[in-house]
């Protein structure tokens, strides 16, 4: 296998295109920070740590669950148990992508970089919350949450309202999300000994947690524009992720999974850039 073809399988393996469901929310906790653009180094330094945080996380947790991935039909064919990919190698790029995240860090500031270790231990500790705890859906959450916060640290140098508001909604909606893939993969679970909320309670509660941890996003996105003093085109904004979260809710029912990817997917890739694109719309024009 060539080097370019090895590149793919690896981007492949961690999803780096759901890259999408972070890096939007931790540009507009940036953008909230700054009050409009932040400086180009700023940007560049905080784009590069939420690629090397999520590419770390994502290969820690396809090392951690090779042995389930390898059991589970649904994961079978991903690159680590097919042997496409081997474990050091998945464990030698979270290493070094964790390394690049600390770097960025101290690049941006010191609190930035004194966090930095608290972000990686959420955002790697995630990886093993499903062997003892149901929560494992919102430490997730918590996981992708952690960017926005982040973002406006590496601006501001402090923690203000509107980073943790908006960190709130990132986990509330990611748990909320997270809460419907797992429905997939409820006889495994239980047979496996894995802790969900879908394994313990069934689909049906699950589903509808989702749904009010997605009704709850939506009043968090909305205080998060009260609190920051944005204008109309902000809510509108808001209203747009209304529909899509009724939308993905809408796909999805307890008798019938099929549409699933479609919800998850289609819908929640859409969620980040429509608040990014709308904050910055009304912090701009």
């Amino acid at each position: 296998m060539g080097v370019w073809q090895r590149i793919g399988v690896f981007l492949e393996m961690i999803k780096f295109e759901h890259t999408v469901f972070a890096l939007p929310f931790a540009l507009t906790g940036a953008m909230l920070a700054a009050g409009g653009l932040p400086t180009l180094r700023q940007l560049v330094f905080i784009v590069a740590a939420a690629v090397c945080a999520r590419t770390a996380a994502m290969s820690f947790n396809r090392w951690a669950d090779a042995r389930y991935d390898a059991l589970n039909p649904r994961t079978s064919q991903r690159a680590i148990p097919t042997g496409l990919v081997s474990e050091s190698f998945a464990l030698g790029a979270t290493i070094l992508c964790s390394l690049g995240f600390v770097l960025c860090a101290y690049a941006l500031n010191w609190l930035a970089f004194v966090l930095s270790p608290v972000a990686l231990l959420v955002l790697l500790g995630y990886s093993y919350t499903k062997r003892f705890t149901s929560l494992s859906h919102f430490v997730l959450g918590l996981a992708l949450g952690i960017a926005p916060a982040g973002a406006w640290i590496a601006v501001k140098g402090n923690l203000g309202w509107p980073a943790v508001l908006l960190s709130l909604a990132v986990l509330s909606w990611v748990a909320g999300f997270d809460l419907i893939y797992a429905c997939q993969d409820v006889e495994f679970d239980k047979r496996y000994g894995l802790y969900s909320v879908p394994a313990r309670f069934g689909v049906q509660k699950a589903l509808r947690l989702s749904a009010f941890l997605h009704s709850f996003t939506v009043v968090l996105l909305a205080s998060v524009g009260i609190v920051a003093g944005l204008g109309w085109l902000y809510f509108l904004g808001v209203a747009c992720v209304v529909g899509l979260l009724w939308y993905e809710h809408h796909l999805v029912h307890p008798e019938d999974l099929s549409r699933l990817d479609i919800a998850f997917f289609t819908a929640n890739s859409w969620v980040g850039m429509i608040v990014l694109a709308f904050t910055a719309a009304d912090l701009f024009v």
